[in-house]
């Protein structure tokens, strides 16, 4: 499939803006959204058409391949203000390489760097007022691609639509985070599309997470398909323990979304000298670290979440409760990820992405 394109994004500007009409002291995260939106269609063998216009509905056919067979991946990034007004994405190439892999797994065709780089920071720009300073505070950027042919005929689609979303944030989880260790229910399995950001993986999560909310908790920590043996992922986020002063998380596979947030907070121990193991982390490990006073703390890392300790977990019928650590590895890893996207603090690593 080619992903070239030689076309200008055309854009089309509101007239009126509507941020005079949001309250950013109380916003519902994923539920506002700023201005403008992009949107680039594929056909014929292309993309064209790239567009920035007036956030606003689509008109779409019930016969779009994605209503019928889920042809749709998305990305979720951030952009961020410093105290002198400056707007900053983080490590932006990595969604991008990213939302082209979840493609490929899907059989979406790639989309161009040139224009997604382009749009990104084209509509960024024009809604700028939009990215409010001040730590917690951000402008949530969804990328996402969709089948849009007109067809049930069960196979690929020859028509796509990418587009580029934006809604200001503000902190996502508040509070004490309590989970449910699956004893039943997977998240992904081997040789399926965990690895993908694909719409269909988050959809299938919703029933066993409600389930698990009907008894106090809010998240579920995801375990292997075939034995429920091996821990996995929290929620919409890569999952870490603390034991002792080892931490530990899953590896990469075709099950583990490969976490921007992730791998930053890797690269942070790492260069601290903190001990990183990435292998698989049996339940029953945690659990008897949990019973003997060697697990610290529980953690997962995520664009949305930025870093969202756990209190508790529940395994069995028995919950185990973690004493929240006030200086741990989870506060040390978010403040350090916060002054670098917010531009208080030098960035070795070079990961910040000033909009210009």
């Amino acid at each position: 499939m080619n992903s070239s394109t030689t076309q200008k994004i055309d854009i089309q500007k509101v007239s009126t803006s509507r941020i005079g009409d949001v309250d950013f002291d109380n916003l519902t995260f994923g539920s506002t959204f700023s201005d403008h939106m992009f949107e680039c269609d594929y056909k014929d063998g292309e993309w064209q058409n790239p567009t920035i216009k007036p956030y606003g509905p689509l008109t779409i056919s019930p016969a779009a391949k994605v209503f019928h067979y889920g042809q749709a991946v998305f990305e979720g990034m951030k952009a961020f203000k410093d105290e002198d007004g400056k707007v900053w994405l983080f490590r932006p190439e990595e969604n991008f390489n990213r939302i082209n892999r979840s493609s490929k797994r899907m059989a979406i065709p790639e989309f161009p760097k040139d224009i997604f780089f382009e749009a990104l920071t084209t509509l960024v720009k024009m809604d700028k007022d939009w990215v409010k300073p001040g730590l917690g505070n951000s402008l949530y950027i969804r990328p996402f691609v969709m089948a849009t042919q007109v067809g049930v005929s069960a196979s690929p689609s020859t028509e796509y639509k990418f587009m580029i979303l934006m809604s200001p944030a503000q902190a996502y989880y508040t509070g004490d985070v309590k989970v449910v260790i699956a004893e039943h229910y997977s998240r992904s399995a081997n040789g399926g599309v965990g690895a993908a950001k694909a719409a269909g993986n988050y959809g299938a999560q919703f029933f066993p997470t409600n389930l698990a909310r009907e008894k106090g908790f809010q998240q579920v920590i995801w375990t292997d398909a075939s034995d429920h043996k091996y821990l996995e992922e929290a929620g919409t986020m890569n999952v870490f323990f603390r034991v002792n002063d080892t931490l530990l998380t899953a590896p990469i596979s075709d099950r583990i979304l490969d976490g921007v947030t992730r791998k930053s907070v890797i690269a942070i121990a790492k260069r601290d000298n903190i001990n990183v193991e990435e292998r698989p982390v049996l339940v029953s490990e945690i659990v008897e670290a949990a019973k003997n006073g060697s697990l610290k703390e529980i953690f997962g890392a995520g664009t949305a979440a930025v870093i969202s300790p756990v209190s508790a977990f529940s395994y069995k019928e028995t919950v185990y409760e973690l004493e929240m650590q006030k200086n741990g590895f989870a506060t040390r890893f978010k403040n350090e990820l916060m002054n670098i996207q917010y531009n208080r603090s030098e960035d070795p690593f070079g990961w910040r992405f000033e909009v210009v």
